[in-house]
């Protein structure tokens, strides 16, 4: 399909697209990969007055080790998260996700800013930046601010995002013991469901997406797992989940996947 008429910003810098964010309002969407926004706006699911391209502001792209952990620039594609040798050294759970999303045309252009400001309720990153416990900056009209990945998503293809506000960088502290784990009916598809899981010694953060409007912490596997292991977290993984029923599977199924697939992350991570 075609998408309905927009018009076209590019600007050079964070302050002028923070501008013209203010400047349109709600009728402004940022571009920077375009693998999720353009796709909607050909389907007519998303149908913006104003597309503010931020791929051309320096800066924004890049990976660098901070107080032990990665900063990451939201405009840095999958591909270049993936095969980055400090990644895979401080944070291989990034790697490997970012390794596992869509095709090579897809990791060469997307990008891991736009992937985590799109959330969509499918996707890989969400679940590992709350597994993690990571935070992203976000540059709007009063400066820079901090939001922990608990607080970023908030409903189907919605975060705390100011509308006048843009996902600048991407943290994440050093995780040895981490996986990700997702069933996709087609190797290229959306997961079905995936889990990330943290571990530490005894407790474990743990992550669901595809089992609702939003990525989820899993807190009664997390507990479960404290005094149970991998198989009491599996057991209560379902808690507090509402999956939808579709074309991809059943909700039912969903929630049975949640739990199979909570147990291999964990046992994955701990191992």
């Amino acid at each position: 399909m075609i998408p309905t008429a927009f018009d076209y910003e590019r600007p050079l810098s964070v302050s002028d697209a923070v501008a013209l964010l203010q400047k349109h309002g709600d009728g402004a969407r940022v571009l920077a990969g375009g693998h999720s926004l353009l796709p909607m706006m050909k389907l007519r699911l998303a149908a913006p007055d104003v597309l503010v391209d931020i791929g051309r502001i320096s800066g924004l792209r890049g990976i660098r080790e901070q107080d032990g952990g990665l900063a990451i620039g939201a405009l840095t594609p999958h591909a270049e998260v993936a095969a980055s040798d400090l990644v895979a050294g401080t944070c291989p759970v990034l790697a490997s996700a970012a390794a596992g999303i869509g095709d090579m045309q897809v990791r060469a252009r997307g990008t891991i800013g736009g992937s985590l400001a799109n959330a969509d309720p499918h996707g890989d990153l969400p679940a590992v930046l709350l597994a993690l416990g990571g935070q992203i900056t976000a540059e709007g009209p009063s400066g820079s601010r901090v939001i922990d990945a608990d607080d970023l998503f908030v409903d189907y293809l919605t975060t705390s995002l100011a509308s006048d506000e843009i996902l600048t960088e991407v943290r994440v502290p050093a995780a040895a013991h981490a996986a990700y784990v997702k069933f996709t009916r087609r190797s290229q598809d959306w997961a079905v469901v995936g889990v990330a899981a943290v571990v530490d010694g005894s407790s474990a953060r743990i992550a669901i997406t595809g089992c609702g409007v939003k990525a989820v912490r899993a807190t009664a596997a997390e507990q479960a797992y404290s005094s149970g292991g991998a198989e009491a977290a599996a057991a209560a993984a379902a808690q507090g989940l509402s999956p939808i029923s579709d074309l991809a599977g059943s909700a039912e199924y969903r929630l049975h996947l949640a739990g199979v697939l909570t147990r291999r992350a964990l046992e994955q991570a701990a191992g």
